[in-house]
């Protein structure tokens, strides 16, 4: 069902509220999204009706969050969130108010986050309704708190995270007031639970601008508490022959700007942590005079700090599995040009082939700028037919048991070498296979042949 679809949907809602005496606008992301002339996510209507009064207007709703004025309104396929205007009582927990009372437009709007969010819609009118001067940040482009922004950060302590990111899916600059604001309360930001923190930095790792992200989080101080493990790539300098934009922040932050368009959020959050574990690997040496610089096992120590960041983090175990994955190989592909046949061919038949492969084109545009190894590969892929990447199995255990092989490691040992043999191309059919394996066993003729 098409976004236009929605916005229908949303505009017939909110004309079934002002013909029962209510005033309703299409409110918030919507209406920011709109005016930039952006696809909105979704549409939200704002409205003077109360939750009960929503629910008698209409017969399939959802109480998400009744206790807070808001209810979804299931029409036409679509769930359209519909919150009653309100005014927020104190944040006891940095997160969501402890009561709310009921108010009008204006008042709804001042209660919100940013300027740019803090915009309405009258579909009646076909206009904007602007409390807040939100059509004028926009044209700044510009994120302002709406208000005092100590109070509005006091209140929702992710709304920090929130700046960071919007700045950076929007290409727009912080205001300075909120700068600062954001800057002097910085530490708050640990009081939000992990799950919030996930959430926020995977839209902002998707975002368009990464990268730009990225910095800010560091220059504001917010990626200190949140990730202290990135934060330490600061300052940490890398040989410049291979890496001549910079430290290891540097680095990682152009990497994330040269991923393919909507990454996934494994490739994504790979991408961060690739050189995770390049600071405590740092080693400098002088030889003949020359300055070296070198980060030992780096691939290996980044996965294993991956591993403990995403458990912080709460990732699922099949995301913090396919991280780590791209953080540990991530360097598999400087070795393409002296890898044997075999090799090639795991390495092709490995399920996160492609993620690998963007990351390690990401890694070599934000340094060195050689794609030798990437065409390389791909010339293989062009090559080797799938089936000669991942071919049948031949022999299996059995066989090499029917031949009076004991069972026992050398079991596996024998189907390796014969695997082995396969990828290389040496053997072309079972029965040569079948050969092969009663040799190396020493034993009878293997069933089958």
């Amino acid at each position: 069902m098409s976004l236009a679809s929605a916005r229908r949907t949303a505009e017939q809602i909110a004309a079934r509220l002002r013909a029962a005496g209510h005033e309703a606008l299409l409110a918030g992301g919507c209406v920011r999204d709109a005016l930039l002339r952006r696809r909105p996510k979704d549409y939200d209507v704002a409205t003077s009706a109360t939750p009960p009064e929503v629910e008698r207007l209409f017969p399939r709703t959802v109480a998400v969050g009744k206790a807070f004025g808001v209810v979804r309104v299931r029409e036409e396929g679509f769930e359209i969130e519909v919150a009653t205007f309100r005014v927020d009582g104190p944040y006891l927990d940095g997160r969501r108010p402890s009561t709310v009372r009921f108010c009008g437009a204006e008042e709804d709007a001042r209660r919100r986050d940013f300027t740019i969010n803090g915009l309405f819609f009258d579909p009646a009118r076909r206009r904007i309704v602007d409390y807040v001067g939100g059509r004028r940040d926009l044209a700044r482009r510009l994120i302002r708190a709406i208000g005092d922004p100590r109070a509005r950060f006091r209140e929702d302590h992710l709304r920090m995270l929130r700046a960071v990111r919007f700045a950076a899916e929007l290409g727009f600059r912080v205001e300075s007031e909120t700068w600062r604001a954001l800057e002097a309360m910085a530490p708050r930001i640990r009081r939000v639970s992990a799950e919030r923190l996930r959430e926020e930095m995977t839209k902002l790792l998707l975002s368009p601008r990464p990268g730009f992200g990225l910095k800010l989080l560091a220059k504001s101080g917010l990626l200190r508490q949140v990730l202290p493990e990135v934060n330490a790539m600061r300052g940490v300098s890398q040989p410049r022959a291979f890496h001549p934009e910079g430290d290891v922040l540097t680095h990682t932050a152009a990497a994330l700007d040269r991923l393919p368009r909507r990454p996934s959020a494994a490739l994504a959050w790979g991408t961060l942590l690739h050189d995770v574990g390049k600071p405590p690997t740092f080693e400098k040496s002088t030889r003949k005079g020359k300055r070296r610089i070198r980060f030992p096992e780096h691939a290996r120590v980044g996965a294993e700090m991956a591993e403990g960041i995403l458990r912080r983090l709460r990732f699922s175990n099949a995301d913090r599995e396919a991280v780590v994955a791209l953080v540990a190989n991530h360097m598999t592909f400087k070795d393409v040009p002296r890898m044997r046949l075999s090799t090639v061919k795991r390495l092709l038949a490995r399920p996160s082939i492609e993620e690998e492969l963007a990351l390690h084109r990401a890694d070599c545009l934000a340094s060195h700028g050689s794609l030798a190894n990437v065409g390389l590969l791909r010339r293989w892929q062009r090559r080797i037919a799938a089936a000669e990447i991942r071919p049948p199995r031949w022999v299996t255990g059995h066989d090499l048991l029917a031949c009076g092989l004991a069972p026992g490691p050398r079991v596996g040992r024998i189907l390796a070498e014969i695997e082995e043999a396969q990828l290389e191309g040496k053997l072309k059919t079972r029965e040569e296979a079948l050969r092969l394996a009663r040799r190396l066993a020493g034993g009878a003729k293997p069933k089958g042949e």
